[in-house]
């Protein structure tokens, strides 16, 4: 087989089971948002089977991630069946595509048959040859002394393998860059968390202060306002003392003036019998 050839379709296998991956959580995340949120009504909703199918599938594609990905992701093989593939995203277009899919059971039997048989095929055939390929033992059989292990593994030269570990390097240098970036990122979110509570702290001195100028404005209003009864209370006091006043001074007035008519009623019968005497 062509050298080129074989990686160009290894690579296509492998982005091929990534991107079904994807296609299935995208697929997974439409279903889930126009499903209810309690548990009891999702059972009777009209994409319930759509719901049970994809978590089947779920199921499968966790299984043979355990099983393949441990090995391509040390560039020992690539991902084996594409059949697989094919059948996958199969299902999840007559997912997308039907409004009443059939039970879970009858649309992911093919499915359950073709992985079933290419993860047991993979862990009974092709895994003990892998593991005699591993970076660790057959280098250190080789430095020892040991004779070549045989199979497609003997060609190779401990440079080849340093060299197939590379990718594994360049993947420890992204994941320490990301954990640079997540550090980053954490340091900035403690920054804005510890501004946040000094911001907080000086809203609650702010509004304690506030409470203190209620609490003292309350007391001068209180105190204006017995002020303010106080002021009317003698106010009233010298309204009717002021009005006690007038009535005593209208009758001292008006008693010189009875005493005068008193008088003059007494003379009146004198005087009539003067006049009458002299007659």
């Amino acid at each position: 087989v062509c050298k080129r050839m074989d990686l160009v379709c290894q690579r296509m296998l492998n982005q091929g089971f990534l991107k079904v991956e994807r296609y299935h959580n995208l697929c997974q995340k439409q279903v889930k948002a126009q499903l209810p949120r309690r548990e009891s009504e999702r059972r009777n909703h009209s994409l319930a089977r759509h719901a049970d199918i994809l978590a089947a599938v779920e199921t499968r594609l966790s299984l043979l991630n355990m099983t393949f990905m441990k090995y391509v992701d040390s560039n020992l093989c690539c991902f084996i069946p594409g059949k697989v593939i094919d059948e996958i995203y199969r299902v999840l277009r007559y997912v997308n595509s039907t409004r009443a899919p059939q039970r879970a059971h009858e649309v992911l039997q093919e499915l359950r048959d073709i992985s079933s048989m290419a993860m047991e095929y993979f862990d009974e055939k092709i895994v003990p040859i892998l593991k005699r390929k591993l970076p660790g033992s057959d280098v250190s059989g080789r430095l020892i002394g040991a004779a070549p292990v045989p199979g497609p593994s003997a060609a190779l030269t401990t440079m080849q393998l340093f060299s197939k570990q590379n990718p594994s390097r360049q993947e420890v240098t992204k994941l320490q860059q990301q954990v640079k970036t997540n550090g980053a990122g954490v340091t900035m979110l403690r920054r804005e968390i510890s501004e946040l509570r000094t911001k907080v702290q000086e809203q609650q001195k702010q509004l304690q202060d506030q409470d203190q100028k209620l609490l003292e404005q309350t007391q001068i209003i209180g105190e204006q306002n017995a002020r303010l009864a106080e002021l009317e209370r003698k106010l009233r006091e010298v309204m009717e003392s002021a009005v006690g006043s007038s009535s005593g001074s209208g009758s001292n007035e008006e008693s010189p003036r009875k005493r005068r008519k008193a008088a003059e009623s007494v003379d009146c019968p004198r005087k009539s019998k003067r006049l009458r005497n002299r007659k």
